[in-house]
């Protein structure tokens, strides 16, 4: 993080945030509120570049923990703006069933599907009130990402899930760079200091990855500032998920 002007980065990323919306005529936001510090400093960016009255939250518990509701709650007290909780359980569960008819299958063999498609019906939802909320104020909605570039560097992310949006205020951040535009922000601390989880598998996003977040933003930087371990570790991660970034065409030859 060599000469990261936090001051200066937040007032770009603002404004970067009213000069798109401005030549493309748009009108407001709504991102998803996970009680975690990239939602928490996105949505403070949103109300600073475009107004609280046009900055919409929206919690989607799903088995959730309520602590998640509760620090939700207080970034959007805290800068006063709307947040609407949209609870996503029944429509996972009925998904759920609905899979029985086409057999029985174990823990293991589901765990993986059950976590990603979480993210997905989220991500829809999020599309259906940005849509929605259009039609009401007569202005165009965005659906703001909340992922950083240390999460997209080892492709920690669900692709048709939170790897869809329309506008990405931190994805050239690292992690701590996030934390610094934080501070700026003045982002309640116990979101942005909270230690990040997927809140989908119980498990702490490093104890997933097997590698830390300050590894992932060194290695960035310079490659050689790490482990080889975890050099190693980032590197397959990396290489592991280069699918989530491009789809693969067929072009006709001319």
């Amino acid at each position: 993080m060599k000469n990261f002007d936090a001051v200066k980065e937040t007032d770009n990323i603002i404004n970067f945030i009213k000069d798109y919306y401005q030549k493309n005529n748009l009108g407001g936001a709504i991102l998803g509120i996970s009680g975690g510090k990239d939602s928490g400093v996105v949505a403070a960016l949103m109300v600073r570049a475009l107004g609280s009255e046009n900055v919409i939250g929206v919690t989607l518990p799903c088995h959730s923990k309520e602590e998640d509701a509760i620090d939700a709650k207080l970034i959007s007290d805290y800068y006063d703006f709307k947040l609407i909780n949209f609870d996503i359980t029944k429509t996972f569960d009925t998904f759920k069933l609905e899979l029985g008819n086409l057999g029985n299958f174990n823990e293991e063999e589901l765990k993986n599907s059950d976590i990603n498609i979480k993210p997905r019906l989220r991500m829809a939802t999020l599309y259906y009130l940005a849509a929605l909320y259009s039609a009401i104020t007569k202005k165009t909605y965005l659906v703001a990402g909340t992922s950083n570039k240390c999460e997209l560097f080892v492709g920690y992310f669900t692709k048709g899930g939170d790897s869809v949006h329309d506008i990405a205020p931190i994805a050239d951040l690292t992690v701590e760079e996030v934390i610094k535009i934080g501070e700026v922000l003045k982002v309640p601390e116990k979101v942005l200091y909270k230690k990040p989880n997927d809140g989908l598998s119980n498990q702490t996003d490093e104890d997933k990855l097997g590698v830390s977040y300050k590894a992932i933003a060194d290695f960035i930087e310079d490659e050689n500032s790490v482990t080889k371990e975890d050099a190693e570790k980032i590197i397959k991660l990396h290489n592991n998920n280069l699918h989530k970034f491009n789809i693969p065409t067929y072009r006709k030859k001319m």
